[in-house]
């Protein structure tokens, strides 16, 4: 498991607008502390659906590979999952600008200049 590649998680159960279910999630933790073992893993889950007025907090990627449909990355949704929540995986791996793309919008949720 490495930053930028996404696998299948289990984000539920959820609470209130939090989005749940079985589905693609974008690893966005640094691999190093991945690679040193600690329990948990921060995500970006991915949904298939999408609103044009949702449109900035969206980061499209395209099917490919492992990766059966069109998916965009639900920027404003960071969550942190434990190992056990992760299933299938590497579906993909993002590209260069895709992360690019990804980054640049999070630092924007997160108010980081």
């Amino acid at each position: 498991m490495r930053r930028g590649e996404i696998w299948i998680a289990n984000l539920n159960p959820n609470k209130g607008g939090e989005i749940g279910k079985i589905r693609p999630v974008l690893i966005i933790q640094a691999s190093r502390l991945i690679l040193a073992g600690l329990p948990t893993i921060a995500i970006l889950p991915l949904t298939t659906q999408f609103r044009p007025d949702q449109a900035p907090l969206r980061v499209p990627i395209s099917r490919r590979e492992k990766l059966k449909r069109d998916c965009y990355v639900v920027i404003e949704q960071p969550r942190t999952l434990d190992r056990s929540r992760f299933g299938d995986g590497p579906l993909t791996t993002l590209t260069d600008a895709e992360m690019a793309s990804v980054e640049r919008s999070l630092k924007a949720v997160l108010g980081v200049d």
